[in-house]
């Protein structure tokens, strides 16, 4: 278990203050870290996938030339056997690099057909990374060939755990639309669903695609989906510079959204991840909530926190924070719930190893994810 008093005990004399959240760290488990080396100097962002004989797969990005985003890099993965306890100790390789650049962000989904569906994005170049789909028939043992989602060349950023299917059965991909046809890759984002109604064969863009009006030097950065109470109603998320999470909503499956509203979500520019607890209408945040942050902390992905909805995102409640170091970088969380905890993926670096280089992999019980009263 991660010692808090050593956490807190860091921000005392870094002069850090946590703000209204600081005497509350968040109860977790640390499991798994995947830190570089010479040879592997960044283990980046992934997803988990549950098998059918009980085991967890979690496949990520294993880089090998460098540790930069246009650095080279694959898909490789480590299995538990136990819940996510403990973790395979050596590196499988799932997808060999296909890209110039790099294969990463990946996303897994157990398809409503039984099947298991791998997406990332093959990075080719400043002008050309787009989303692939393979599909699974043998619980990941092998995988189809590559499908690409969006034919028209552009930079398209799908981030890791983001596909859903809904209830319908139609497929969901959040995406952040940074340039197209040739032009190199820019930071200002447009966002849009790509869709997929025969379980990833086929995909159209969505009727709508969300600019953010405001001066932005962002726009809307890697969009995240999650499906609410009512069938085919979808919370859209994205990142910004406005220092909130930005949020959209469709009522018809993520054809059309409203236009884009700043949310309650106090934020840096870093992502969130927000996912439905299973069998229940609670949806659960884990971003870095910066509600009351010192101004020295201001701009950087950290803490680590995590809150629930119970009105489908109209409205939130800090649970805690339970990454704490202030010179940490948490960012790029895969959640997935497994028996009575839930498991999380992200991120887990600092000045030191590099901010995106090492991952690390948390358990939490699902019986901490209350109020307390």
């Amino acid at each position: 278990m991660k010692s808090f008093s050593a956490i807190l005990f860091i921000s005392f004399v870094c002069g850090i203050s946590w703000g209204t959240h600081a005497a509350e760290p968040f109860p977790f488990d640390r499991v798994m870290e995947l830190s570089p080396s010479e040879a592997n100097p960044r283990n980046s962002e992934g997803d988990f996938i549950q098998l059918n004989d009980g085991r967890i797969l979690f496949i990520y990005t294993h880089f090998t030339s460098g540790a930069s985003d246009w650095a080279q890099g694959f898909l490789a993965s480590r299995v538990s056997s136990d819940g996510g306890k403990t973790w395979s100790k050596q590196d499988k390789v799932e997808i060999k690099n296909e890209g110039g650049m790099n294969t990463m962000s990946v996303s897994l989904l157990r398809l409503q057909t039984g099947e298991i569906a791998l997406f990332y994005l093959r990075k080719n170049g400043k002008d050309d990374c787009r989303p692939y789909i393979r599909i699974s028939t043998d619980e990941a043992k092998t995988w189809s060939e590559p499908t690409l989602i969006i034919p028209r060349l552009g930079y398209y950023v799908g981030n890791n755990d983001r596909v859903i299917q809904l209830r319908s059965g139609r497929l969901v991909f959040p995406i952040a639309v940074h340039s197209l046809d040739g032009a190199e890759f820019t930071g200002v984002a447009r966002a849009a669903a790509w869709i997929s109604d025969d379980n990833g064969k086929t995909w159209r863009r969505s009727k709508t695609i969300l600019s953010l009006n405001e001066s932005t030097r962002t726009g809307l950065q890697e969009p995240g989906m999650v499906e609410l109470s009512k069938d085919n109603h979808l919370l859209l998320f994205a990142r910004t510079d406005q220092k909130v999470q930005y949020f959209s909503q469709s009522t018809d499956g993520g054809d059309t959204w409203s236009p884009v509203y700043p949310s309650t979500l106090k934020s840096p520019v870093s992502p969130a991840v927000i996912e439905a607890l299973p069998g229940t209408n609670t949806l659960v945040c884990v971003w870095n909530n910066h509600e009351g942050i010192d101004p020295k902390l201001a701009g950087f992905r950290t803490p680590l926190s995590i809150g629930i909805s119970n009105n489908d995102g109209a409205s939130w409640t800090s649970l805690g924070h339970f990454e704490l170091d202030p010179d940490g970088w948490y960012c790029y969380t895969a959640m997935d719930v497994v028996d009575d905890h839930m498991l999380l993926g992200y991120c887990n670096g600092n000045s030191k190893v590099g901010r995106l280089n090492r991952t690390a992999i948390t358990r939490i019980a699902l019986k901490d994810l209350a109020p307390k009263p």
